[in-house]
């Protein structure tokens, strides 16, 4: 299947043209985009791993690294309906032979893309000329020169011209935002690839739990251990299954740097380190500082905890976005304290699926949240309600809502757009002007809203992750600790549970909702995987 790129480059200049003064509207339109160089480890030769800018290959499909890309649009014309695209690409030279893959011959990547015409480097100069000479009020769009969020446009190409970057990003964001069939068929590929990656390491852990993975001194084994002799006793060895994983079945790279937290690390929302031992032994103030030295015997048993993964690849640039919490210890069972706080996160996930539809505003879906874990806390005994000895209407849910406290709890926003990045088109999906929100509705308080990148009605072929959690960190705790609304004597023994996330990628349809992920999270499926037992 050849990259859609003239549907997407018309999308773009649609978006465009919305966005241009009126007087604007009916010039030719050009564009020019760079794509990514292959980088280097600072000031050596060696290269590290390339990745093509999105908003290029969003236009382009092309992941040959140096190349250029070269659009034109012209409202009432056939260009209007099938803009031009032209693709450079570097020439090979002898070095790329012998050292490194070469950049395909033209016939090649003429028939891999669906451009207009490919050619060499060494034509986009005089190719620029030709297009401002038969356009010449045509208004010259690129994405912002000098900055490091976007690879370079050498000075040569623009030199002749006076180009814009204030509409070119924009519009790029704005056609992102809704995806096209492909688009939705590589980010499901994307789903399918990384939801079995997080079931391997679940297996694996299921199987050690059986005693059908054994690593024991002087076991005698005087070979490598094969992949399904993995024993996983550490954050770096469950990530190393999960990239393995991913690999096997074809995908390049992760779409983000995987989190793997273990015990309460797994409160530390964007924890990458991934770079401890599981816990052993009784919890401590300091668990994030564990090591071999808290191994007690050659037999060790780890001490009840969660094991929190939040990691997806990418499937032709097209990212995943998976988070699973599973239990660690206690036979591959969650602790009580653990397992309400993951049924709490489930049934927050739930409801918000049961409300996802074209229209909804995603702000109603993070007060749902916040709505669904304080009358959770409430049952659990987290937060007092009205009928706690001593309280009153001052713990009623409403009053609570309007406090923030809950904000302690799940301070992050639950869900964002994805697709060629994973926190995707940031611009469209929180834009800093935006006239959709707070429509004289009760949103409880703003602190719900500081860190959201959603904040839009939603639309249908829009694809969002929704991934609630629960956390229990010191310095977000830090805070509340006074807070009249926390029975403080229950929150201590929750807080060991350290944080539970759990987060699906979502495809909005016609009039409700498909989840694009496939592995399991109810928790008898999660306890039976991780405890062996299926």
């Amino acid at each position: 299947m050849i990259y859609p790129a003239r549907l997407h480059a018309l999308k773009t200049f649609e978006k465009l043209i919305e966005l241009l003064p009126e007087a604007a509207r009916t010039k030719p339109q050009i564009a020019l985009l760079a794509g990514a160089v292959t980088p280097y480890r600072n000031d050596t030769d060696r290269e590290m791993p390339f990745r093509q800018e999105s908003n290029f290959y969003y236009l382009s499909g092309c992941t040959i690294p140096g190349s250029y890309l070269l659009l034109v649009y012209q409202p009432g014309t056939s260009l209007s309906s099938a803009p031009a695209l032209e693709l450079f690409i570097p020439e090979a030279e002898s070095a790329d032979l012998m050292w490194s893959v070469p950049p395909p011959a033209l016939e090649v990547a003429a028939a891999g893309h669906e451009a207009t015409r490919v050619a060499h480097l060494s034509a986009l100069t005089e190719a620029i000329a030709n297009f401002f000479k038969a356009f010449p009020d045509a208004l010259f769009h690129t994405l912002t020169l000098d900055s490091p969020l976007f690879p370079e446009i050498k000075s040569d190409y623009t030199k002749l011209v006076s180009p814009t970057n204030a509409y070119l990003l924009s519009a790029l964001h704005r056609a992102r935002l809704i995806k096209t069939e492909y688009e939705i068929t590589q980010i499901r590929k994307a789903n399918e690839i990384s939801s079995r990656a997080h079931e391997v390491v679940m297996r694996l852990l299921g199987r050690a739990v059986k005693g059908l993975i054994q690593k024991e001194p002087g076991a005698g084994i005087e070979r490598p251990l094969l992949p399904g002799e993995w024993l996983i006793e550490k954050e770096a060895e469950a990530e190393a299954v999960f990239v393995a994983s991913c690999r096997r079945e074809g995908s390049d790279h992760q779409a983000y740097l995987p989190i793997v937290a273990a015990s309460t690390r797994a409160a530390t929302l964007h924890y990458c380190c991934n770079d401890k031992d599981f816990a052993w032994g009784p919890v401590g103030p300091h668990d994030h500082h564990n090591s071999h030295s808290l191994v007690t015997g050659q037999r060790t048993e780890f001490k009840p905890q969660v094991l929190l993964i939040d990691a997806g690849c990418e499937w032709t640039c097209y990212a995943s976005d998976i988070t699973r919490t599973m239990p660690l210890g206690n036979g591959g069972k969650f602790t009580p304290e653990a397992r309400a706080i993951y049924e709490l996160v489930l049934e927050m996930q739930k409801a918000s699926l049961d409300i996802l539809r074209p229209g909804l505003h995603w702000d109603t879906v993070q007060l749902l949240c916040h709505r669904t874990l304080i009358k959770g806390f409430q049952k659990l005994g987290i937060f007092l309600s009205p009928n706690s000895p001593g309280s009153g209407s001052w713990n009623s849910e409403e009053a609570i809502l309007a406090s923030g406290v809950s904000a302690a709890f799940f301070p992050h926003g639950v869900g964002h757009s994805l697709g060629l990045d994973v926190h995707d088109v940031p611009s469209a999906s929180k834009p800093a002007v935006n006239d959709t929100t707070d429509k004289g509705v009760d949103l409880g308080s703003p602190e719900f809203y500081t860190n959201l990148r959603l904040r839009l009605p939603l639309e249908e072929h829009m694809i969002v992750t929704v991934e609630p959690g629960i956390y229990f960190h010191s310095h977000l705790l830090a805070p509340v600790r006074d807070s009249r609304h926390i029975n403080h004597e229950v929150l201590k023994r929750y807080e060991s549970v350290g944080g539970v996330r759990i987060e699906d990628v979502i495809l909005i349809t016609a009039n409700t909702c498909e989840n694009l992920t496939m592995v399991g999270k109810e928790t008898s499926w999660v306890e039976g995987v991780c405890s062996g037992e299926l």
